[in-house]
């Protein structure tokens, strides 16, 4: 039986899902015109599990060869002749484990300078390939300083020497940051960007949206489909209300009610009652959805944007990066011109 996900990427067969490509419009025509570009959004609303859908149906469609690749393991490493191997390390570690072609190919040659072994390395392996390689980067904006500079440098190369050599076709840079707030990671003494940026090779951010109340109501219908039990509408609603369709919350109360709550009497109807029980034990057991957020709260310039709107002060300028940046986080949004919390339940 299926249930509902709050621990990592979601799969179709073991949980209830909404597919987020109705959330994330435009990925794919960024792909078909070779773009390289960025996609963010908030922690635990579904970027993930898109990203492993997409490289699925990319490869079963045949027109390109897709590569899924973290960069959680590549964290704090700072220094470019540490990182960038590193990198192409997870890279040779993801393709070990792909269906792609080559795989045992694509290794790490330690002769290479550090400012060009993920240069050549694809450039080599894009040589073997017979379809255009799309690779999404997930957890990209874990690099910092100079290797991200390094990371983003040898892409940028890359991408400008195509019309002559192999290289990525399209590259996607996935995390909680858009690309403005990469630059945030490079410390003022750090190797200087120059004229020619790294980041100039980006052509577009996007972002992945929350669900919409008719995705709770198509959500929460799959198990009332495999089980019988019935959530009340008014409890969605409330649902609706307290979450304001983040994806990880949504579940989440759902989760609680069904499997703790209610210890899986799917006899049981949902109603407004459960829902805020569930609310109120998911603040109160302080999961590690809601430990992250507090954990931002630490943060100096998204500080600089909570306390003035919990003081009731009026948030001046709403196209600084740190706004931006705070509310790409998921933390806040904007209502009728005031700044709120970007749900109840925060």
């Amino acid at each position: 039986m299926k249930y509902f996900n709050v621990a990592g990427p979601c799969n179709r067969e073991k949980h209830y899902m909404i597919n987020a490509s109705n959330r994330l419009q435009g990925v794919e025509e960024l792909i078909d015109s070779e773009q390289y570009f960025v996609i963010h959004a908030a922690r635990q609303s579904g970027k993930t599990t898109y990203l492993k859908n997409l490289v699925q149906q990319l490869n079963d469609e045949g027109k390109y060869y897709a590569l899924y690749c973290s960069l959680e393991r590549v964290q704090n490493i700072i220094e470019p002749e540490k990182g960038v191997p590193a990198i192409v390390h997870s890279l040779t570690t993801y393709l070990r484990y792909s269906k792609l072609p080559h795989i045992n190919e694509f290794a790490l040659n330690a002769d290479t300078p550090h400012t060009e072994i993920l240069f050549t390395s694809l450039v080599d392996y894009c040589m073997l390939l017979d379809k255009p390689l799309v690779i999404f980067f997930d957890e990209a904006d874990c690099l910092s300083e100079n290797t991200l500079i390094s990371f983003l440098r040898q892409l940028r190369s890359g991408y400008n020497d195509r019309s002559t050599m192999p290289f990525v076709h399209s590259v996607a840079l996935v995390g909680m940051r858009n690309l403005r707030d990469y630059k945030a990671k490079i410390r003022p003494d750090s190797e200087t960007l120059g004229s020619a940026s790294p980041f100039n090779v980006i052509k577009k951010a996007l972002t992945i949206k929350n669900f919409t109340k008719d995705e709770i109501i198509q959500l929460y219908s799959q198990h009332t489909a495999e089980t019988g039990q019935i959530f009340n509408g008014d409890a969605v609603e409330l649902v609706w209300e307290q979450t304001q369709g983040q994806p990880w919350l949504v579940n989440a109360i759902a989760c609680e009610v069904i499997a703790e709550i209610l210890q899986s009497d799917y006899t049981q109807p949902i109603t407004p009652e459960l829902v805020s029980q569930a609310i109120q034990n998911i603040i109160l057991e302080r999961p590690t959805h809601i430990d992250s957020l507090l954990e931002r709260l630490n943060e100096k310039r998204v500080r600089k944007i909570i306390s003035p709107m919990i003081m009731g002060k009026d948030i001046n300028n709403t196209k600084s990066d740190d706004f931006l940046y705070t509310r790409d986080l998921g933390l806040i949004r904007e209502v009728d011109l005031q700044i709120i919390p970007a749900n109840p339940i925060y």
